[in-house]
């Protein structure tokens, strides 16, 4: 059985799976297990056979494929009811019919199928789920609490229904224990949440117990599972510890918190909120900062608890054990700073004027606000530099391991992913260098110089890289040889600065590097000249003239078959054609036509006889 945690993100016993699966799929779950029958008295239950399945907790699996990756526990919720329904179908234990309803019991005296079991399983579930489901809920409706404390009562007497039922002859030990350490484990959450924090300990104190018996008991496969629960209810116990007075149970909690990279699981919000308190009251006696030689009160709580936690969040990265913890603790750290900020800036806005007049009268000496406000954007750059040379660390290493060993079918880092990350990281030093209050600090001015010499000749190696991954061997080299320009220019001035620069890339490593990159690529340009040389033939190159113009000289040219193959040039080009002669008649213009008024026939005068004549039809 599953005594998981809980949490908005997770549910109990980390995230769930996708869909739910199909009808028949689900009602494969409600079929009698295969064995031997579980009628007579002295045979075993074997509830393993339905809460282990394959050496794998039927609750999480279940819990996994319907909806809890997501937190969604209403989804879940559902589920549960479904197969409750099915299961009451399928054993014929039905609570009366539509129009009456008739309670009935799981007894001993009926108890001659282990699914009779999983009945009582499957309530407590669902009333666990709902008041899950009712606690995400209650953060913006108080009064759903209520609703909460009654469904977790209801998942804690079906729990101590099927403990008590556990307790009969027909079921195994182990059944047994996981049983007592799933009822303790419903009681701790329900006294937690009544805040009775001595008895919530002692419950979670003996599901822990129980879990630890049962990993020590079975194989190493089934005992990584009981020990993940153990360390899923730890925090619980710290937890329930620290309210009730122990002082030193804070630091484990913080602990577990930094190494989970993050507040997850039952404690997700009230942990949080118990840091907050704790370095609230740590902040009541913090006035001031100082930072490059000046001190600067500090009145604004948020970046009291901010500035409070810094060296633990810095210490917490420094041991985070893998890549993911530390980026999301990087993450973390980067969005309370900009928290903090933003209430340093909206501090800023009405002071305006104030802050111009104390410019002029102190001769250009920022404000004690303005001062503080470049000291946290100082962190919160520096922060995102130092995040993402950490991810080039990780990029780095997943390079040389491409290089020893080519995986095919996955996306591997390229040269041009770390010169991306450089590109950001030489923008970030760019903004520290004009941070208000800074720029007449020539030892900042000239740390930050050299600090930008630095990355920029680790993006100028892995340019030149890039450029070797595409053979166009004289771009790599020259830009070899500019590495190394910068390498030398940062040991020539990084004397009084050695302290500073001590986080950063090694620069001798990197000379080395290249030295030795440069005598690869020189033997792999001449080996590659000699390929070149010893490949080209007239059969196979290529001059780019249509197949229509080389008919005569035989090529080998692939593109004869490919989609864009070359036939002819078109459109065709333009040819010059002989031009239609045309004609001018020049000599009409000098020309004399002789006289023909002796062939015109005159016109006869007529009076006004010819006149009537003619409007007549008369001739003469």
């Amino acid at each position: 059985m599953a005594a998981e945690r809980q949490g908005p993100g997770g549910g109990r016993g980390g995230a769930g799976g996708g869909g739910g699966g199909g009808g028949a799929e689900e009602n494969k779950e409600n079929e009698r297990p295969a064995g031997p029958q579980a009628g007579s008295l002295g045979d075993s239950l074997g509830l393993e056979s339905i809460l282990s399945r394959g050496g794998g907790d039927i609750v999480k699996e279940s819990q996994q494929q319907h909806g809890l990756r997501h937190g969604d526990f209403q989804r879940y919720r559902g589920y549960c009811s479904r197969r409750l329904r099915r299961l009451r179908k399928t054993l014929n234990f039905k609570m009366g019919n539509r129009h009456k309803f008739t309670g009935k019991k799981v007894t001993e005296e009926i108890l001659s199928d282990n699914r009779y079991l999983l009945l009582i399983l499957m309530d407590a579930e669902r009333a666990w789920s709902y008041a899950m489901q009712l606690k995400q809920e209650a953060n913006t409706e108080p009064r759903k609490r209520f609703h909460l404390l009654s469904r977790l009562r209801k998942a804690v007497k079906h729990a101590e229904e099927l403990e008590r039922l556990c307790e009969s002859n027909r079921v195994d030990a182990k059944t047994k224990l996981e049983a007592q350490a799933y009822m303790a484990y419903l009681t701790g959450m329900l006294r937690f949440e009544h805040q009775e924090w001595k008895a919530a300990m002692e419950a979670f104190n003996k599901c822990k117990t129980i879990y630890e018996k049962l990993a020590n008991a079975f194989t190493e496969e089934q005992a990584v599972l009981y020990n993940q629960r153990v360390e899923e209810i730890s925090p619980n116990i710290r937890y329930c510890a620290y309210n009730i007075g122990d002082q030193s149970a804070m630091n484990e909690l913080m602990q577990m918190r930094l190494r989970s990279g993050g507040t997850e699981g039952l404690l997700a919000e009230k942990l949080e909120a118990l840091i907050t308190q704790t370095r609230a009251k740590q902040a009541a006696t913090m006035s001031e900062v100082e930072w490059r030689g000046r001190t600067v009160p500090v009145k604004i709580d948020k970046v009291r608890i901010f500035l409070l936690g810094l060296a633990d969040n810095e210490a917490a990265i420094a041991q985070a054990e893998n890549e993911e913890t530390k980026e999301r603790l990087f993450e973390s750290l980067l969005s309370e700073c900009r928290d903090a900020i933003q209430a340093v800036r909206e501090d800023l806005k009405p002071d305006q004027k104030q802050r111009e007049h104390s410019l002029e009268n102190d001769s250009g000496k920022v404000s004690n606000i303005q001062y503080l406000h470049s000291y946290l954007t100082y962190i919160k750059l520096s922060t995102a530099i130092k995040r993402n040379e950490s991810m080039a660390k990780s990029l780095q290493k997943a390079l040389l391991q491409q290089q020893r060993s080519e995986e095919d079918g996955k996306r591997t880092p390229r040269p041009q992913d770390l010169i991306r990350l450089y590109d950001i990281i030489l923008q970030n030093l760019v903004e520290l260098t004009q941070l208000p209050g800074l720029e007449e600090d020539k030892n900042f001015q000239k740390e930050i110089g050299l600090k930008t010499l630095v990355y920029k000749a680790y993006r100028c190696f892995f340019i030149a890289q890039s450029y070797v991954l595409v053979k166009k061997w004289s771009e790599a080299l020259v830009l070899y040889e500019r590495v190394l320009k910068y390498a030398r220019e940062v040991q020539s001035g990084a004397g009084a600065y050695t302290n500073s620069l001590k986080e950063l890339p090694d620069v001798q490593e990197l000379i080395t590097q290249v030295n030795a990159e440069k005598y690869s690529l020189q033997a792999a340009a001449i080996l590659d000249a000699n390929d070149t040389h010893e490949t080209e033939s007239p059969s196979q190159v290529k001059d780019g003239k249509p197949l229509s113009e080389r008919f005569e000289t035989f090529c080998l040219d692939p593109s004869l078959v490919s989609k864009q193959v070359s036939l002819v040039h078109f459109p065709p080009g333009f040819q010059p054609i002989p031009c239609k002669p045309l004609f001018f008649d020049l000599a009409l213009n000098h020309v004399a036509f002789p006289p023909l008024e002796d062939k015109v026939e005159q016109k006869a005068k007529s009076g006004l006889t010819g006149y009537i004549k003619g409007i007549f039809g008369f001739k003469s």
